[in-house]
């Protein structure tokens, strides 16, 4: 998987991959989870955005993480240590609809828990598939995501599926309607590495800003925050 622009002195690779080590993954709200020392960003989105093909393009490796044609395989938080800098953390995907309520029940406290009650969370990177319109899911998450003050990034996945037509609309009109800036916004192609410098200089610029999160900050409701429902 090679990327369509060699980087050089002048086009330098924002995010260069020296180090990658998988660091264990948390299995449920409250279990095991590495020690919050690192600057974390996490990537969420539905089952079969596109997330497991994003992350590999991300950090340049062919199976970092499982690309699977099964939706809703990832059960846990998968966590991964990048460059000994940060953490990078994969949310298991939500809004599958043949995933049992007993997992989707899991599951809610398990991602709400974990950006919640995440000190050293930097932000989150959320996946959207530029093909479809956001689901209620998406929308309660990017809710949740702004109660809890968390820095969130959208990108909009398998953007080399629309042509050139469908994206100047597709675009302002997604904006629109999920209320949130243009420059909250990426466009990303696993395929052709679109958009991929942009998103490893985002990860980058949240990693080094400093944490202006208030750790005391709570969703105002439950009925507002159900992000995997």
């Amino acid at each position: 998987m090679s990327d369509p622009a060699a980087h050089n002195a002048s086009n330098p690779d924002p995010l260069v991959i020296r180090s990658l080590e998988f660091i264990g993954p948390m299995a449920e709200a409250g279990g095991w989870r590495p020690e919050s020392v690192l600057p974390e960003i996490g990537f969420a989105g539905r089952s079969n955005v596109g997330k497991s093909s994003l992350l590999n393009r991300l950090v340049r490796r062919k199976a970092f993480a499982r690309v699977s044609n099964t939706p809703g395989r990832t059960r846990e938080i998968n966590f991964f240590k990048v460059n000994h800098a940060f953490v990078l953390a994969d949310l298991p995907g939500y809004g599958y609809a043949r995933i049992s309520k007993e997992r989707k029940a899991a599951w809610r406290p398990l991602i709400e828990g974990f950006i919640k009650d995440n000190p050293q969370l930097r932000g989150v990177v959320l996946l959207l598939d530029s093909r479809h319109d956001p689901t209620d899911d998406d929308r309660h998450m990017l809710d949740f995501l702004a109660d809890v003050e968390v820095p969130t990034l959208v990108v909009l996945t398998k953007i080399d599926k629309l042509r050139a037509k469908e994206r100047e609309e597709r675009i302002p009109a997604l904006c629109a309607s999920l209320g949130i800036d243009e420059d909250q916004l990426l466009t990303f192609s696993a395929r052709t590495g679109e958009g991929r410098d942009e998103l490893a200089q985002a990860v980058v610029s949240l990693c080094e800003a400093p944490l202006e999160r208030n750790e005391d900050d709570e969703p105002e409701s439950d009925d507002e925050a159900e992000s995997t429902q």
